[in-house]
């Protein structure tokens, strides 16, 4: 014998499906948590700007070098599909807009042999650097908890950030940071 009450089998599935709904909502609004930049731990844009990068060709590319300018930082890979979409939006964008002082600097979280082979394929007319594992550390002290990519930041001319971005970057986000820089 149980010591449960016995329900009729409909009201059983009614209380089975609220609580499925109940934690598919809870389960999407953790998600949703997660995915959403959050506060870039202090003193990180002094961090960013004492940085060094190598190129992938080897040469060493100083953060201090786009003092002074705003500065969209793109976190990508050949591997993350939505950065590869994204690239071209973004060097379209630096095309268009360093006359207005604009830079772009693509920080690949990746092997370099990966991003010599991708960019031989596809050039780029801003400046990459390889960023590697502790590529994903920056982004996550810059708001990205989950390492995720592709992952954007804007600086002002300041160097102070401006706006992160989880995701894909699009026309319509560009078009704003530009009116913001």
């Amino acid at each position: 014998m149980t010591n449960s009450p016995d329900y009729p089998p409909i009201h059983r599935r009614k209380w089975l499906i609220a609580a499925g709904v109940l934690a598919g909502a809870a389960g999407a609004g953790a998600a949703w948590w997660r995915l959403q930049p959050h506060a870039a731990d202090p003193g990180v844009e002094q961090v960013l700007w004492s940085q060094a990068f190598d190129t992938p060709d080897g040469a060493s590319l100083s953060m201090q070098s786009f003092r002074g300018k705003p500065l969209v930082v793109n976190f990508w890979a050949t591997w993350c599909p939505p950065c590869v979409e994204e690239l071209p939006l973004l060097d379209r964008f630096f095309q268009e807009n360093k006359v207005n002082g604009w830079q772009i600097l693509g920080l690949a979280v990746d092997q370099p042999s990966a991003v010599r082979g991708f960019l031989q394929k596809l050039p780029l007319s801003f400046p990459v650097g390889m960023a590697g594992l502790a590529g994903t550390e920056l982004s996550k002290s810059m708001g990205n908890l989950t390492g995720a990519l592709p992952f954007t930041v804007v600086l002002g001319a300041d160097g102070v950030i401006r706006q992160r971005k989880m995701g894909k970057v699009t026309p319509q986000d560009l078009s704003a940071w530009r009116q913001t820089g």
